[in-house]
């Protein structure tokens, strides 16, 4: 049987940088439609090369601001992925986009095209919390384009942003009554981080704001689950709740630590046991491709112990958790301390049966118990 294979496409343009952003995402004022188009599929055909023998399971545009992308850029790079590779019977096709009305206008084309699951930045629904995240959508402009999304495709997800500044128990309690209430099979909650080098970094030392302080961004974390579960879309990841069956396939393909192309300025792949790294200036992967027919920055080897290691840290991130006799046999190292783990289990914060993974408590010091228990 082929090895599963997930492909990322990366679109870095964006018509406004958002204050907390800090991916690999770039305004300017024209874009050569034509000269992206082809060099997208260069990319693609560079890295197909590569990987024969796999069949692809889903195709994922992020950004940057996809929906900003030509339907018919779109449906090329579908066209000949499906060229390239055997494609799965229910191959997965999400986009990532922005509610703003003449994106959503879209919205159809890109299902005529190929996309079948809309991923919508919706990130708030009143217009304050909207203007202090720097976005350019209303909040009734996202709702409008959440119907527009549902009209379009069967499967449509939408981020919510939490732990603002302001934030309380009560309030966001009604943001979540709001969220489950408009009816889609999958929504991402991500806290608030101020990255370094984001306008919100620098609002944050000038006293601008102060962000909210780590109990009660973990009350809420507790809210969301409690909420989100009794809903019928408990969590499948830390951040990311669907209903059953409704999980982005695309991102289990990362979780689960399977390989991934990625194409397109700044993307990331794994393939083979190499990771690869592509030009993150728009200028400089395009030049890499009239260059050398793709925008490959490096690749480099990776590890045994050093794949072993970002398998755990991907995979703990999912409430099915991991096996670690599994990994270990796969990556020919041992993958966890077995005396820290037992600790930590004693003291409720993972669980080990077959299968290790995080409890409900755990997945609050995350980062904090993989420093324990990692080899």
């Amino acid at each position: 049987m082929n090895a599963p294979l997930a492909l990322y496409i990366h679109w870095p343009f964006c018509a406004k940088k958002c204050p907390y952003c800090d991916f690999n995402s770039h305004v300017r004022e024209t874009v050569d439609q034509a000269a992206w188009r082809d060099a997208l599929l260069a990319d693609l055909a560079h890295e197909a090369a590569l990987t024969p023998n796999h069949e692809l399971t889903s195709i994922f545009f992020g950004g940057g601001t996809p929906s900003l992308m030509p339907p018919a850029t779109v449906a090329a790079l579908i066209e000949a992925a499906g060229r390239h590779w055997q494609v799965a019977e229910d191959l997965e096709v999400t986009l990532e986009a922005n509610p703003q009305s003449a994106e959503a206008e879209k919205f159809k084309a890109l299902a005529s095209a190929g996309v079948n699951r809309l991923s919508l930045g919706l990130q708030r629904f009143d217009d304050a919390s909207l203007a202090f995240l720097g976005r350019l959508h209303s909040a009734a402009e996202g709702l409008r384009a959440l119907e527009a999304a549902q009209a379009a495709v069967k499967r449509v997800s939408f981020d919510l942003i939490t732990a603002l500044p302001g934030d309380t128990l009560e309030s966001f309690d009604e943001v979540l009554t709001r969220a489950i209430g408009l009816g889609t099979s999958h929504i991402s909650l991500y806290q608030l981080t101020v990255e370094p080098g984001t306008r919100f970094e620098t609002m944050v030392r000038k006293g601008d704001f102060t962000p909210i302080d780590e109990e009660l961004g973990a009350d809420l974390f507790d809210l969301t689950t409690e909420r989100m579960t009794a809903a019928g879309l408990p969590p499948y990841e830390i951040s990311n709740h669907a209903r059953p069956g409704m999980e982005s396939r695309h991102n289990l393909s990362y979780w689960r630590y399977h390989d991934y192309v990625g194409v397109g300025p700044g993307a990331h792949g794994r393939r083979g046991g190499m990771r690869t790294f592509r030009h993150k200036k728009p200028e400089n992967f395009l030049s890499g491709v009239a260059r050398n027919g793709h925008g490959l920055r490096e690749e480099e080897a990776l590890a045994p112990r050093e794949a072993a290691r970002e398998a755990l840290v991907m995979g703990l991130r999912l409430t099915e958790g991991i096996d670690p006799a599994a990994m270990a046999a796969r990556f020919g190292v041992p993958v966890i301390d077995p005396a820290a783990t037992r600790r930590l289990v004693d003291q409720g914060l993972l669980a080990w049966n077959e299968r290790l993974r995080l409890t409900s408590a755990g997945r609050l010091l995350n980062d904090a118990i993989l420093a324990e228990i990692a080899l």
